[in-house]
């Protein structure tokens, strides 16, 4: 059986020259605060320099830090508990917190590294001009998020709609013309219903943007894409992991899908704003039933329970 990698990193350690061996010993006593480091905080820990670090990486047959971190964190992932895959059962509370926190923190700052700014930018320039954007989404996570792109492309004053029935997506596919752009949200990345509907859309003239794990059947069939791998989930086959950095993107092409179409969808954030501080459903304005079923009630009484304590408003 082959050794692991931080069997390797152990093995490569005796022989390495001083600087190279403070950056392994860094590896080998905390793996999980390397995933959250770039060259330079990791440069500066060690005392040593970026150029250090990537011969490091060779060494250990990776062409750069960021695959010896996608390599690091599958490897923890399937060698944790399956609470987690740093947690074990006996960790207290706030020993869960911490690390917890920091393996979320440690997948959204992964997400810059993974991103390709030139496929990106396309992608943006694809959506912002469409005439049209069709959002798939493949099983529960990926259909949230699905949606919740889709609402915040409509506030920037795009038409779209998202879709999780698999036959509506083919309908919509072939619905689908020149200039349209279909996002294609799956982790997995290989449900064939989906990859049926892509197909139908890229049939009609249709470009597809499509965010997933690089290698996929889903990554084959897109012009642009958003790929992002992230480490074995413990519990959920898509886990934590995948689902920050795919909200995380979706932010990103949100911001830069505002910023390319300009005022006018700055000026629709605005209304919108607006109109949710007037009329949204937590607005003061807004009088709430009374909990005893006597009618409207306003002012401060709104947000009295009968037993005189407060109540909530959403």
């Amino acid at each position: 059986m082959s050794p692991s990698l931080l069997q390797r990193v152990a093995e490569i350690r005796s022989g390495a020259p001083a600087t190279r061996r403070a950056i392994l010993d860094l590896i080998l006593e905390d793996p999980d605060r390397v995933l959250e480091e770039n060259f330079e905080m990791l440069a500066e820990r060690s005392r040593s320099s970026v150029p250090t670090i990537m011969r490091t990486c060779r060494d250990l047959g990776f062409a750069g830090l960021r695959e010896f971190k996608l390599a690091l964190a599958q490897e923890l992932a399937l060698g944790g508990s399956p609470l987690h895959r740093r947690v074990n059962i006996s960790d207290a509370a706030d020993e869960v917190v911490a690390k917890i926190s920091r393996s979320a923190a440690a997948s959204v700052a992964g997400v810059r590294s993974q991103l390709d700014m030139a496929v990106l930018d396309g992608a943006v320039a694809a959506i912002a001009a469409a005439p049209h954007v069709d959002l798939y989404g493949a099983g529960a996570t990926s259909w949230f998020m699905a949606s919740d792109l889709q609402a915040r492309l409509f506030r920037l004053g795009l038409s779209a709609n998202a879709w999780s029935d698999y036959h509506l997506q083919q309908v919509a596919g072939a619905a689908q013309r020149p200039g349209g752009v279909v996002i294609a949200i799956s982790h997995v990345g290989g449900m064939p219903s989906l990859l049926d509907a892509v197909d139908i859309a890229r049939g009609q003239g249709a470009r597809v943007v499509a965010l997933t794990r690089p290698g996929t059947a889903l990554a084959a069939k897109a012009d642009f894409l958003l790929g992002l791998s992230v480490p074995d989930d413990a519990v959920m086959h898509v886990g934590i992991d995948a689902y920050l950095t795919h909200l995380t993107v979706i932010e990103i092409l949100t911001v830069l899908v505002a910023q390319r179409r300009g005022d006018p969808a700055m000026q629709r954030l605005q209304r919108a704003r607006e109109a949710f501080q007037r009329h949204g459903i937590d607005a003061t304005t807004h009088p709430l039933q009374s909990w005893d079923g006597g009618g409207l009630v306003s002012g401060p009484a709104a947000h009295e329970t009968p037993g005189g304590g407060r109540g909530s408003a959403s």
